[in-house]
């Protein structure tokens, strides 16, 4: 039950603990502390795995919570979270000498969520959410740019979010958290929900 679990493994909420965790990797981590390799998987099952970046680790009053980030729903990983709606993710930090792994079912964040988030990103990535046609071929750098002049006449100065374009959320039924020890002897605890309550178990590394 992890009854020895103290320092950087402590508390009774994972998605808290997630967020210490992140808080800690944006003071140490030079370059996008919130990035996670997520993996999918196409409709033949075989996985595809890239890097985006998390944007909220959503905590609720109940032990729920969700782990949100943003894409273009028409993309390859859209299409595939579409299709089916389970994703993995790892998100390490080296110098934290941490790493936190989380999987689950996925589904869409609200309209009005998506829209404030949206708002929130600087012009340029407005404008780009619009003019990318992510994931399918394109001739020349060129082209992308001319399409991003397009959206920008197009669109003005406020654009609205892209319909094509919003969140997802994973609703984890694990959450692992490691943490890097001498002669590879790690610490590990993997967090799983039973009847609404989560239970952290110490692993060998």
């Amino acid at each position: 039950m992890g009854s020895d679990r103290t320092g950087i493994f402590a508390g009774d909420d994972p998605f808290v603990i997630a967020r210490t965790w992140l808080a800690e990797a944006e003071a140490s981590e030079p370059e996008d502390p919130n990035a996670i390799a997520l993996a999918t998987v196409d409709e033949d099952g075989l996985p595809n795995v890239r890097m985006v970046l998390l944007k909220e680790i959503e905590i609720g009053d109940d032990g729920t919570g969700g782990f949100v980030f943003y894409t273009n729903f028409e993309g390859k990983k859209g299409q595939e979270l579409a299709a089916t709606p389970k994703a993995a993710f790892v998100m390490h930090w080296k110098s934290l000498r941490r790493q936190i792994r989380v999987r689950g079912p996925v589904e869409r964040v609200e309209d009005a969520q998506a829209d404030a988030y949206y708002a929130s990103r600087s012009l340029q990535s407005r404008l780009g959410a619009w003019a990318s046609e992510q994931s399918r071929p394109l001739d020349s750098r060129a082209t992308l740019m001319a399409e991003v002049a397009k959206a920008t006449a197009r669109h003005g100065p406020a654009p609205a979010r892209p319909p094509f374009w919003g969140g997802f959320r994973i609703r984890p039924v694990e959450i692992e958290f490691w943490a890097d020890g001498r002669f590879r002897l790690h610490d590990r605890y993997r967090w799983t929900r039973d009847h609404g309550i989560w239970k952290a178990t110490r692993l060998y590394p």
